[in-house]
């Protein structure tokens, strides 16, 4: 058995807080002889075996090699039973959940046991000053973790190999006293009281010379992101940068490999396993499945639901039924907080209309889950992020006749067996724009569109500002996070729409439903992506 495949086995029951004595690694090592498991599929195998022991209710952390025969031998027998089971027909209504930001669970990053713990705690909306410098704390270790792990920052243990252009990061304290010195810097990008743009880390802050940096690289820079900034630090006590970049972005598949066995959404973990397997059941079984995805759908706009009839109406006429429809705010074209009676009644009447023509089609409202999310605009119990969902006085017509509705915060998640899709509604272009201190200069639109997917996903959070800019809940913070990467983020923005994939995560906006044409987006579950759905309407519509 070679020392890998050791380092392997221990390393997974480690994940699962589990330690093995000589005795049991020598049982496993035996276990995957026995069965000719290539290295390729070690992990896999030995992934199954852990999380079954994981499951029994007398396993201890030391793990027993008695529960361990007994979970090798429970895993044997159903493996004889398991290719007549995989033809049993599979309801997709029960692998799929809506998860709303203020049921999901709160995980800190600890740095001293490198792993997230969960807090415990009933979580409170106005939060506390304690739970603020928890939300930036983990924000910046959550990154900072990932970086860590980057080939550009981690050692190699192969003999030999060129160590000279290995990065290592610096704190800021470690900058006092050393005058023209060469440092790397990863910290958060605030101003001053002054006004001046300064980096700032968890052990101070230093102000920021950009006079001689020429271009960032891709990407926006806001005020409230975090960043990796290559320079010399003067003797007037000021950062000069030649270089600055966001921190490189992690993977789905390589978080879940290590945190894999953490339910981050409050509806039961699943393993890269578990994920590849549902993948493949996806392919086979739901090929033509597909998820609708409107945004500005404007309740008050004439056009808004004619719309909607003429893609209701194609779809029972195709037998082209969608799975999912997600109806993202505003729900009206025009704000209504400091509105009249009257804006009120015809706000209602809106989502009474919308009930009544979902309703008109029978077929999709006994098929189709409904999920609406609101916008900036609508009317909900909190205007900061998350935001709670519409207020169910304006929904009592669409839950009394639409069976399958659900009301969803902004942001929410959608779990389709291993997949993870998560909605947020927010002018986020225009928002990142304004508040920019640094960007490649001549961008064209299309580099907009990926420099913001880009930056979000690099940030690991859907809000990467400063709270004064993008108030967010602090006790809720973490519900904006996108680590581990999702399968699919859809930003839902009343900019133009697009369509990109960025370290295996899709990223769509749908753009606004009115304008110069009816538009949204189709999501396959199958295939992992997108495409822009235009209606066209006659004359006669």
């Amino acid at each position: 058995m070679s020392i890998s495949r050791q380092q392997t086995i221990i390393r997974i029951f480690r994940k699962y807080s589990h330690s093995l004595g000589p005795d049991e690694l020598d049982f496993l090592e035996s276990i995957l002889d026995q069965h000719d498991i290539p290295d390729d599929d070690v992990e896999l195998s030995i992934e199954l075996i852990a999380k079954e022991y994981n499951k029994q209710d007398d396993a201890v952390m030391k793990v027993s090699l008695d529960i361990l025969k007994r979970v090798y031998e429970t895993l044997q027998n159903s493996g004889e039973t398991r290719t007549a089971k995989e033809d049993i027909f599979v309801d997709p209504d029960n692998h799929i959940h809506f998860i709303d930001a203020f049921e999901m669970p709160l995980w800190h990053w600890s740095p001293e046991k490198e792993a997230f713990e969960r807090d415990s705690h009933a979580l409170a909306t106005l939060g506390s000053a304690d739970s603020r410098v928890f939300a930036m704390r983990d924000r910046v270790n959550i990154i900072k973790q990932c970086i860590m792990r980057n080939e550009h920052f981690t050692p190699s243990t192969i003999p030999g190999r060129d160590r000279e252009h290995l990065l290592t990061l610096k704190s800021t304290k470690h900058l006092l006293g050393r005058a023209d010195a060469r440092f790397l810097l990863f910290g958060m990008l605030a101003h001053s009281k002054e006004g001046k743009l300064c980096l700032e880390d968890q052990d101070g802050i230093v102000e920021l010379d950009v006079t001689e940096l020429d271009t960032p690289s891709e990407g926006l820079f806001t005020e409230g992101a975090f960043v990796l900034a290559e320079g010399d630090y003067t003797e007037n006590s000021t950062f000069r940068v030649y270089a600055i970049g966001h921190p490189p972005c992690e993977s789905r598949e390589t978080a879940r490999s290590i945190f894999g066995h953490i339910d981050f959404l409050g509806k039961g973990a699943t393993t890269p396993l578990e994920d590849s397997q549902y993948t493949q059941r996806i392919q086979e079984d739901f090929a033509d499945m597909s998820f609708f995805f409107f945004s500005d759908v404007w309740l008050d706009h004439p056009e808004t639901l004619r719309g909607l009839r003429k893609i209701l109406e194609t779809a029972i006429e195709t037998t082209y039924i969608p799975k999912v429809i997600t109806f993202c705010g505003n729900f009206t074209s025009r704000g209504i907080a400091q509105g009249n009676s009257r804006d009120i009644q015809k706000y209602q009447e809106g989502f009474d209309a919308l009930a009544d023509l979902i309703a008109s089609y029978p077929l999709i409202t006994q098929q189709t889950h409904f999920l609406l999310v609101p916008g900036p605009l609508d009317l909900a119990a909190n205007a900061l992020l998350p935001r709670r969902p519409l207020l169910s006085s304006f929904t009592a017509r669409l839950r009394a006749k639409v069976p399958k509705l659900h009301l969803g915060s902004n942001p929410c998640r959608i779990k389709f067996f291993g997949q993870e899709i998560v909605v947020f509604r927010e002018d986020m272009m225009a928002r990142m724009l304004r508040n920019l201190v640094g960007v490649k200069p001549n961008v064209r639109t299309e580099d907009l569109k990926r420099y913001l997917v880009q930056s979000i996903l690099d940030q690991s959070h859907l809000a990467p500002l400063t709270n004064h800019i993008q108030p967010v809940l602090s006790e809720y913070d973490h519900t904006l996070r996108l680590y581990p990467l999702p399968t699919v983020v859809v930003l839902a923005d009343k900019y133009e729409s697009y369509r990109l994939t960025y370290e295996g995560c899709h990223v769509l906006n749908p753009g606004s439903f009115i304008g110069h044409s009816f538009n949204f987006s189709t999501y396959s579950p199958a295939n992992r992506e997108s495409q822009e759905g235009v209606v066209s309407m006659d004359a006669d519509d």
